[in-house]
């Protein structure tokens, strides 16, 4: 693959970085720029050095940290300020200074925003462009453009917009990237334009690219409508971060390209890596990767439906638009009040078990039955899978006999509220234990309590550690008398497992979910 055929531009780490919520340190910075090579893109932008001290940071720590096998780092910065030489400017001193290779100026292309925004002339706008462009080409840097609100601007204006493309270009910006700053574009409005740019372009200027945001929910949409039109350089965010709705997905982009389009655009073999990447990068953003992302959500592959199931057993590839491999995705059968048969004998088959039809027809009952009474299984394989090898063994898995429970809330004044929980139960041999602990909360303690008289006689539980605990009231037209569902996930610090359980409060229904952890736990290091 030619790498300089097609541009995959990332900006994770400075226009990803805007999303609400989202806060990066230099070291997740340093951090996902990893990944993002690991992925194979060509370049990441990472960010603004001399505008933002944690920026500018990061490109010192880069130079010495960073050891880039497939991309390259690229800085962000704006036009000289108006009236002030380029040379002078210490903002475009900090983008001399920051050691990338690549440096992406943001212009405006927008006669209001020239006027209004920078408050300047059109004329003086052109000039900033032509001397920072220039300036930074002579000090040996590569110089990309983007033409930030350019669909606006093109719309009303067409002859500046295009004059600012035409005035970077011949100033020696290899790159000019049309940018749907305000994301409202559609993408047959994006084609048009696009083919409109190239053709008033010389066909020696600089290449076209894309950057499109999310506002009309077709910033995917809209970089591949402009891929069509012949744009070699398109821009996006991993996971779609960004401000308001996002910027363009450029896994999913990447992924059309690669897998529907036959456009080769990254290193071969490299898109495989792609799931596991976005969720290593959500773990280090703190954001919860979108279950239902394209290509890399854990749903993206996920079958719940029976008819889905059926035709799935038959072949995959009927009910699925590729195969997850490709990008490092795999099949998921879910098992709900909505499976039928086909879905409980392929999930069966995934952990291991040939089920003959009696079997699978009283485990899909007893799914249908327990699922109308508040249990979910689609999110807890874990649950399940216990369900099943009761079934399939006569008797469900145990290490332990539980005896008796409780757990006293209680608080003193202004203090915060303190739970102590006892547990008594008969562990292996049928020694007897009784354990109290306590902790923040009733869940807590009866974790804590639990672990302690275990761990005993199996000490394997002090790796296992709760990452995740969500609760939902199943019937709310009950109230405080509504039956609640508590999903809790455990890890051994290797993978992870969700259980589920169910009951009249949440404390009674979160001890069955934490009962099932650690059953499975246990089961899964003494199989």
């Amino acid at each position: 693959m030619d790498r300089d055929a097609f541009h995959v531009y990332d900006t994770t780490l400075r226009d990803g970085a805007q999303q609400e919520g989202l806060n990066l340190s230099v070291a997740d910075k340093l951090a996902i720029a990893r990944q993002l090579d690991g992925l194979g893109v060509g370049y990441i932008e990472g960010g603004w050095p001399g505008a933002n001290p944690k920026d500018t940071e990061f490109f010192r720590r880069a130079q010495l940290e960073l050891e880039l096998e497939h991309a390259q780092l690229a800085a962000f910065g704006a036009t000289r300020r108006v009236g002030m030489k380029a040379a002078d400017d210490p903002l475009i001193a900090a983008l001399r200074d920051s050691g990338a290779g690549v440096v992406t100026l943001v212009a405006k292309s927008h006669d209001r925003h020239v006027e209004l925004a920078l408050r300047t002339t059109l004329t003086e706008n052109l000039a900033m462009i032509r001397d920072t462009v220039s300036h930074l080409r002579t000090e040996g840097q590569r110089v990309f453009l983007d033409a930030e609100h350019f669909f606006d601007g093109y719309r009303a204006n067409r002859a500046y917009a295009l004059e600012v493309l035409r005035t970077a270009a011949e100033a020696g910006a290899e790159v000019v990237a049309l940018c749907d700053t305000n994301g409202g574009m559609l993408p047959d409005w994006v084609s048009d334009v696009v083919v409109d740019v190239r053709e008033a372009l010389s066909p020696d200027g600089a290449r076209v690219g894309i950057h499109c945001h999310n506002d009309t929910g077709c910033a995917v949409a809209n970089t591949l409508a402009a891929v069509d039109a012949g744009a070699t350089h398109v821009q996006g965010t991993l996971n779609g971060y960004g401000e308001r709705t996002g910027n363009a997905d450029l896994v999913t982009v990447v992924a059309n390209l690669e897998l529907k389009l036959g456009r080769h655009v990254l290193p071969e073999g490299l898109l495989r890596d792609a799931t596991r990447i976005a969720h290593a990068v959500a773990e280090v953003t703190n954001v919860p990767p979108a279950s239902r992302q394209p290509y890399v959500g854990t749903s993206a592959f996920a079958h719940k439906a029976g008819l889905h199931a059926s035709a799935i057993k038959v072949d995959p590839n009927l009910y699925q638009h590729m195969d997850p491999i490709g990008v490092g995705n795999d099949m998921r059968l879910l098992v709900s009040d909505m499976a039928g048969r086909a879905s409980i004998e392929l999930k069966g088959r995934e952990l291991g078990f040939e089920l003959d039809q009696d079997l699978v027809a009283r485990i899909t009952k007893r799914v249908k039955e327990m699922e109308s009474r508040g249990y979910t299984f689609e999110a807890a394989d874990a649950s399940f899978e216990l369900l099943l090898l009761e079934e399939v063994e006569g008797v469900r898995p145990s290490y332990f006999d539980i005896e008796s429970w409780r757990v006293i809330t209680e608080t003193a004044g202004e203090s915060e509220a303190l739970s102590e929980a006892t547990v008594k139960l008969r562990a292996a041999g049928g020694q007897r234990m009784v354990m109290t602990g306590e902790g923040n909360g009733p869940v807590n303690a009866l974790d804590h309590a639990l672990r302690q008289a275990i761990g005993q006689a199996w000490p394997e539980v002090a790796k296992f550690e709760l990452i995740d605990y969500k609760v939902r009231i199943v019937d709310q037209g009950h109230g405080t008398d509504a039956i609640t569902r508590v999903l809790i996930e455990t890890t051994d610090g290797v993978s992870s497992w969700v259980t589920v359980g169910v009951g009249h409060n949440v404390i009674e229904a979160s001890w069955r979910a934490l009962l099932d952890g650690l059953t499975f736990g246990l089961r899964r290091h003494n199989a």
